[in-house]
This record gives C-alpha cells, sequence and structure tokens, in this order.
C-alpha cells in the first residue's frame, strides 16, 4: 500500500500527490526549492492529531505546516510531509472587545476586515498584509512598519493551541509560579515538557541573558529569554517564531488595539548617510509611531515604474495623484536623487496634534540643513508607502533574466551606529557587482537587501554563502541580529552558532529535544539547519545537480 493510501486512511482531508500541486509546495519566496512527497490539508485536529501519531512511529518522515506561503527564509519546505493549514484552518472564530481568535489559516487581510468592523486592529502587521497568513506571522515572529511603536507578534499573542509530539493539543498562556507547580507536577508529557524547560532556563539564566540580542527587534533563535521572568512563565514566548520546530498551532488569541485617527508623514531625504545615526534618533526622541526607509535605487525603479505606482494605489483622480509627485520631482531636480529616503509617521487623535508633532520633529533637524517636507493629504502619503511596500515586487517583476535573492534580506543593527554600519555594508555589496535595494525599518536598524541574481551560474550559491558570511560577521560585530523579522529558516539557520554562540545554540539543541525528541516536526531548519543541506537545495542550481529532483 502506498504512503497516500496510508495516509488517507487515517485522515478526513485531502491527502495529495500530483505533480502539480508538489511543484506548487515545492517553493515559497526564498531562494529554496524542496519537493515534498505529500500534501494534507487537515479537516480539523483530529486530523493532525492522528497525522502525528502516524508520523511518529515512521522514522523516516516528517511535518512541516504551511499557509500563504510567503514566507523568504525556506521555513515551510520540505521533502516530506507538507501540511496545508490555509485550505480547512481558515476562521476567524471570535472578536471579543480587546481580543480576537482565529484559526491560523487566515489570511490577515481577511483577519483585519473583520476586526476592524470593531475599531480593532493587529499592529504587527507586516508589509505583505495582503498576502500573508495570521500563522505566518506568529511561526516567523513576524512584524512591521508599526513595530517601532508596538512590537513584533510575540507580544500580541494572548494564548495558543499546540499539537505537541505526543499527539495532543494543548493550551498555552501565561502561568503563575503556582499554575507552573501544578504543570510540573503533572506526570505526563505535558508535565515533563514545563519541568525540563523550567530547570533548563533556571540552571542557564545567565547565558540565556547574556546571548539576548540587544536590538529592538529580533526573529533568530527560540526566545528563551522571554519565558520566565520569575513571576510568569509564558511558553508561548517560544512557540512564537518557532518556524513549526515544535508543534502545529492550530488555534491563536491576539490582543488588539484601538487605531490612531490621524496620521502625517515627514519625509526626510539625505544627500548623505554621513548624519544618519544622529538624525535616526533625532527623529526617534519625538516618538513617531512609524519610521520606514528605502534607498535611491529603490526611489529609481519607482519612478520608472510610475504607472504600477499608481495602479496598486487604486485612485479615484489619476491627475490629481500625478500631480501630487510634483515635490519629489522638484526635489530630485534640483538636489539629485537622494541616498536614503526617510519616512517617519506621527499619528494622534487630532489634526492639530499630528501636524505640531511633524513641525517639531522637523524643527529638530534644521542644524542638518536637510530637504524635508510635511504631507498635506492622504493620498500625498499614500505612495510613499506604496513606494516602500511594492519595491521588492516591483524589483522581482522587471529583474529580466536576473531574479531576487532574499538572503541577506532582513539584518539589524542599533540605530546609532547606522552612520558606520551602512556604508561599510554597502562596500561589501559592491565588491560582488549586485544590483540591488535597500529598503526597510530603519528606526529599528532594521533592513532589507535584495539582490538580483543570474540563478543559472553555477557560481551563484557560492557567491551567496560568502556574501553572506561576510554581511552576518559585520552585523555580529555591530552587536546586530541576523533577521529581525523572517526567522532562521535554511538560510541563517546555519548561522545561529555564530550569531549566539555555541553554548547557546546547544541550549537552543535541548529546546528542540524537549519539545520534538524524534525531530518530526519541520527537521532541517533552526538547529536541524546545515550549509550543505541549504546549498544543495538552492533553486536552479539544486535543478542542475539533480535534475530528478530530491
Amino acid at each position: 500500500m502506498s504512503l497516500k493510501e496510508d495516509l488517507q486512511k487515517i485522515v478526513t482531508g485531502e491527502v495529495t500527490d500530483d505533480a502539480t500541486s508538489l511543484e506548487v509546495f515545492s517553493k515559497d519566496a526564498s531562494i529554496f526549492e524542496i519537493t515534498p512527497q505529500i500534501i494534507i490539508a487537515p479537516k480539523d485536529t483530529s486530523d493532525i492529531k492522528a497525522l502525528v501519531k502516524f508520523v511518529s512511529s515512521h522514522p523516516n518522515l516528517s511535518i512541516t505546516p504551511r499557509a500563504a506561503g510567503t514566507d523568504m527564509s525556506g521555513g515551510p519546505l520540505s521533502d516530506s510531509i507538507v501540511l496545508d493549514m490555509s485550505k480547512y484552518f481558515n476562521q476567524v472564530i471570535e472578536v471579543g472587545t480587546d481580543y480576537a481568535t482565529t484559526q491560523p489559516g487566515v489570511y490577515y487581510r481577511d483577519f483585519e476586515k473583520e476586526t476592524l468592523k470593531k475599531n480593532l486592529l493587529l499592529p504587527c502587521y507586516t508589509a505583505s498584509r495582503e498576502i500573508c497568513t495570521v500563522g505566518g506571522m506568529v511561526a516567523n515572529n513576524s512584524a512591521g512598519e508599526k513595530t517601532l511603536t508596538y512590537g513584533q507578534t510575540e507580544r500580541w499573542v494572548n494564548e495558543l493551541r499546540v499539537i505537541f509530539s505526543d499527539g495532543n493539543e494543548y493550551l498555552v498562556k501565561p502561568l503563575s509560579q503556582s499554575e507552573l507547580d501544578k504543570k510540573i507536577s503533572q506526570s505526563d508529557f505535558e508535565g515533563n515538557l514545563y519541568k525540563k524547560l523550567y530547570q533548563l532556563i533556571n540552571i542557564n539564566q545567565q547565558l540565556i541573558q547574556t546571548a539576548k540580542p540587544t536590538t529592538s527587534k529580533n526573529a533568530s533563535g527560540y526566545y528563551l529569554w522571554n519565558v520566565w521572568d520569575g513571576k510568569t512563565f509564558d511558553l508561548t514566548k517560544l512557540i512564537v517564531g518557532s518556524q513549526g520546530t515544535l508543534g502545529i498551532i492550530t488555534e491563536i488569541k491576539f490582543k488588539l488595539i484601538k487605531p490612531t485617527t490621524h496620521s502625517k508623514l515627514l519625509v526626510i531625504f539625505l544627500k548623505d548617510l554621513k548624519n544618519l545615526g544622529i538624525i535616526v534618533n533625532r527623529v526617534l526622541e519625538n516618538k513617531p509611531e512609524s519610521f520606514e526607509s528605502y534607498d535611491d535605487y529603490t526611489l529609481k525603479i519607482a519612478t520608472q515604474y510610475i504607472p504600477e505606482i499608481i495602479k496598486v494605489m487604486h485612485p479615484a483622480n489619476i491627475l490629481s495623484l500625478l500631480l501630487s509627485f510634483i515635490p519629489e520631482i522638484l526635489i530630485t531636480l534640483f538636489s539629485g536623487f537622494p541616498k536614503l529616503v526617510l519616512i517617519s509617521e506621527f499619528t494622534g487623535d487630532s489634526e492639530e496634534e499630528v501636524q505640531q508633532k511633524c513641525f517639531t520633529t522637523q524643527k529638530s533637524l534644521e542644524e542638518f540643513k536637510l530637504t524635508t517636507r510635511i504631507t498635506t493629504d492622504d493620498t500625498d502619503a499614500k505612495k510613499y508607502w506604496t513606494v516602500r511596500r511594492e519595491s521588492f515586487n516591483l524589483l522581482r517583476r522587471h529583474s529580466n533574466n536576473l531574479r531576487t535573492a532574499p538572503f541577506i534580506d532582513d539584518i539589524v543593527v542599533n540605530p546609532e551606529v547606522l552612520s558606520e554600519f551602512l556604508p561599510k555594508l554597502r562596500s561589501i555589496l559592491n565588491k560582488h557587482k549586485l544590483i540591488y535595494t535597500i529598503a526597510g525599518h530603519v528606526g529599528n536598524g532594521n533592513f532589507h537587501i535584495i539582490p538580483l541574481m543570474d540563478f543559472t551560474k553555477s557560481n551563484t550559491p557560492k557567491i551567496i554563502f560568502e556574501l553572506s558570511s561576510q554581511v552576518f560577521n559585520l552585523v555580529k560585530e555591530y552587536q546586530g541580529s541576523f533577521t529581525g523579522e523572517h526567522n532562521d529558516g535554511l538560510i541563517r539557520g546555519p548561522y545561529l552558532p555564530l550569531m549566539y554562540g555555541e553554548k547557546m545554540y546547544q541550549l537552543f539543541k535541548e529546546v528542540k529535544n524537549i519539545f520534538d525528541e524524534r525531530n518530526i516536526f519541520n527537521p532541517n531548519k533552526k538547529v536541524g539547519a546545515t550549509f550543505e543541506y541549504s546549498l544543495n537545495h538552492i533553486v536552479d542550481h539544486h535543478n542542475q545537480l539533480h535534475p530528478t529532483g530530491s
């Protein structure tokens, strides 16, 4: 009997292995391609429980959960069983007064429609908000433009329902000391899990706190430093950002906020990066809700493809929108293309309050003799957001024979070192003579660098790993994080020992072993990632080496 037939006997959802479906599920938004054996769309938690128990008794099988497939690190790719969570686990269960309970396969865009009906918002939404799912956001500990004020996804998760490696579903939420003691006293899988984790964290407290990244954003490793503060033991902090390597999330309860009603942008055009660190910190003193940036190449692409930018914006009046680009055209004519464009968003409860925040910040920058402007209305502001959010898609659509290669796409350093760090980063990139864009969350020191590369060339994988090592060593020199919101996956997993040191890496391995001793959940990611495995699964290069597939 075939594997497909065996699996269809134990689940009520679809079990698929046709060539077209396998091709679709072999890719995400990363540079990797791995063909799965089987795709399963579970109908309910009973299906997942049965599958976990089946895989536990079949050593050569594993389970990798997947939703929208927008991950840029190779996180949802597998050569075994891929669990399609988007087909049936796609319901918003409840929207309360300040929370919402949802299944992981719900697209963020649909989730937000439901929460906005009660004037509520999940503020950690990403730039890929139209195409990602909330489950993917939790798996990656994702973040976006409002992270500067509101933090990453882990801050907004109240509770999770998770199926662990024993095949049972558990409610995971913050526990008091007495609740924790009760869990530890249980003589079952759950009790043993809590006991071992509690011991691991207590014994290694100093190492864990020393290893904690000092940047305001991080999506790398397992968040051991946030689990236990001496009063509350919160296992959600470990599950969020674990990329499906510790268990399968079946339900999420999010905290929500009431969004502010008024917003304006102060846009800052920089001719050079000389005072960037000081300028960023000066703006941050005035507490913008968001603080974004994009580079000269991004702006040139946007200028070249203005019709596509306009199409994305869906304007009510195209002439009015075209006229709104006049200030940028004049700035470019008289001052040249800026090296970097900074977008600082100020929000408040009235137009006057927001305008005053913009004026105050503008005045605080006068000594630097910068070109700045305050947006006049929502349409004026929207064009900046569209350029920032669409830069990756524009680059991808107009790259001819080259393709976008996200592999150093999410580095983070503290903002005060940016004036030193960015020129050194550009120097490394320019030595390889690559075309690339730099955009990101400048208020957090978090940048997305997307080079264009030719994957038909046999030396492309070698360049990727050489360049990755050079960039990550520079990031480490400035005490940064290798990933702020895109997580480790296949691309950064092998570099975890470099970022955290060997002792902390061993603790991560112990965490994986506590949750998943048989390694059935999303292997080859996080602590299981190796350079060899990742190198052998790079798109095109992999196909040239192994024409018959994985």
